[in-house]
């Protein structure tokens, strides 16, 4: 046995043996024999010796075998030319195993900073997740990412190893004022000499378009929260609206939808079928449908913003019917006869009741298999669509629920008390959480009934019979100098290796 053997065997031993002097004089010429026979012997004579020893010894042995066996092969690939194997195996690491894995040793180290991997991750999350993609498109470094503009280059591997922190940190900021922080408030006044009152909205984040009870339609421009067109056409008060890249789609008291050009404001198409106010549209993917006080449903075929042909009209509530949601497997509508009802989004054919409401309900969103509702009997409901069971009951309005909608967190409802709720949707969602838990906070603002609202990971917008829009901004976009991202400030943060989303000094 050569010399760097003997050394692994003498470190490697795990406790130390009293040894025969028999087996210390047999030792010598043994092995001088057996490094005399060829591999296939001596794997051989190893496999028979393994037959004659006893389980425990088994344990020492393989205890003894396990270091010799592991390989470094993240340090060894590069050494093959296969740098790029090693980047790939730990491209797929988490931030927690990414920090870890880069105290192992200077060469993974190397591998990690060479590859760029902490940008990759950051890539990653921002293609994956929606919060981040928004965080990086409102805190700018997302021109950092991805491939650079013509003519530029990205930064050092250290920026994004700095930038991953700051990052979380943002994160954690965000979620803390959802719960308890002061969100930034900035209002838009509507009021005009006909109005009283903003029935409904939609925003991105270059404007903000309302319905108003003057009948009129009004876009607002985000930044300046200046009035940019008035769309002019209803003679009753706009109740309901919906837009996408290429049109504006309305409807009124005046019992018609009319469907507006979202870049010029003209007004290309009036759809005349309702017989009383339109409550409530939304359309996609060629697909529209409406509901009005006349208690129908309309189902339309949009083939463009001036071909819009009636398909079918559903019949069975006993009331006005007050919402509207679909996707391509069912159309799901709520109205003032207490129900809502499923139908079949193809076939239009009715599928399921779903009773529990003791009053009229107001409002509804639906996605997947979760309908969440709200109703004049201060509550809100969670309904499994497929088996039709009542999963939570929300308590907390003083009034009529009139707007709701969440996402894969939250829960955020207004109502007729003026009060704003966010909810904890997961918890809403576990049978064993406590009622306590349930509501997040409660944001009062609005100085009349809360008619619409709509948010996403950073903002709620809502408007009011006050006549406001209101802007609840979680973000906190206007930082300090010394808080923004590639200031030298943020050069003082690092990863704890065992909790990654910590910052330290």
């Amino acid at each position: 046995m050569n010399e760097f053997t003997e050394e692994m065997v003498e470190t490697m031993s795990l406790t130390p043996r009293e040894l025969s002097k028999d087996y210390l004089g047999e030792k010598d010429r043994t092995l001088q024999r057996f490094e005399g026979w060829t591999e296939g012997d001596q794997v051989d004579f190893i496999e028979s010796l393994l037959l004659r020893v006893c389980h425990y010894q088994h344990g020492q042995i393989n205890e003894f075998l396990t270091p010799m066996l592991q390989r470094d092969f993240i340090t060894l690939l590069p050494k093959q030319g296969l740098d790029h194997i090693a980047e790939t195996i730990l491209s797929y690491l988490d931030a927690r195993s990414l920090c870890a894995a880069e105290l192992v040793c200077k060469e993974w180290n190397r591998v990690i900073s060479d590859a760029m991997l902490w940008k990759k991750l950051i890539e990653r999350k921002v293609r994956t997740d929606t919060l981040w993609r928004g965080l990086a498109e409102r805190r700018g470094w997302i021109h950092h990412l991805f491939k650079p503009r013509h003519g530029g280059s990205h930064p050092e591997h250290s920026f994004y190893r700095i930038l991953y922190p700051k990052i979380i940190q943002d994160i954690e900021s965000i979620e803390n004022n959802w719960l308890k922080g002061e969100p930034n408030l900035q209002l838009i006044n509507c009021r005009s000499e006909n109005s009283k009152g903003v029935y409904c909205l939609q925003y991105d984040d270059a404007k903000i378009v309302s319905g108003l009870r003057d009948n009129t339609i009004k876009v607002w421009d985000r930044e300046s929260l200046n009035s940019k067109k008035v769309l002019m056409g209803h003679t009753g008060s706009v109740l309901c609206l919906q837009y996408d890249e290429k049109v504006i789609i309305s409807g009124s008291s005046d019992s018609t939808v009319r469907v507006w050009d979202v870049l010029t404001g003209e007004l290309v198409n009036t759809l005349i079928h309702h017989c009383e106010a339109v409550l409530h549209l939304r359309f996609s993917n060629g697909m529209m449908v409406t509901c009005s006080k006349d208690r129908s449903i309309a189902v339309w075929d949009m083939v463009s913003a001036t071909d819009i042909n009636l398909h079918r009209v559903l019949v069975g509530h006993r009331a006005a019917v007050n919402v509207v949601d679909f996707d391509e497997k069912y159309i799901v509508s709520a109205s003032g006869d207490r129900t809502i009802k499923v139908w079949n989004t193809s076939s239009c054919e009715f599928v399921r009741t779903l009773n529990g409401h003791r009053r009229g309900i107001a409002c509804l969103q639906y996605r997947d298999r979760l309908v969440v509702s709200g109703s004049s009997d201060n509550t809100i409901r969670l309904w499994d669509i497929e088996c039709g069971v009542c999963l939570k009951i929300l308590e907390g309005h003083e009034e009529l629920v009139r707007c709701i909608r969440f996402d894969s967190k939250r829960i955020v409802s207004g109502a007729y008390d003026g009060k704003i709720k966010v909810w904890d949707l997961q918890a809403a969602l576990d049978p064993r959480a406590p009622a306590s838990s349930l509501c997040l906070r409660t944001l009062v603002k609005h100085t009349g009934r809360v008619f619409r609202l709509q948010f996403d990971e950073f903002q709620i917008v809502s408007s009011s019979h006050d006549d406001t829009i209101l802007i609840w901004d979680f973000l906190n976009f206007d930082q300090p100098e010394s808080e923004k991202v590639g200031a030298p400030a943020v050069t003082q943060f690092a990863i704890s290796p065992t909790h990654p989303n910590v910052l330290t000094n």
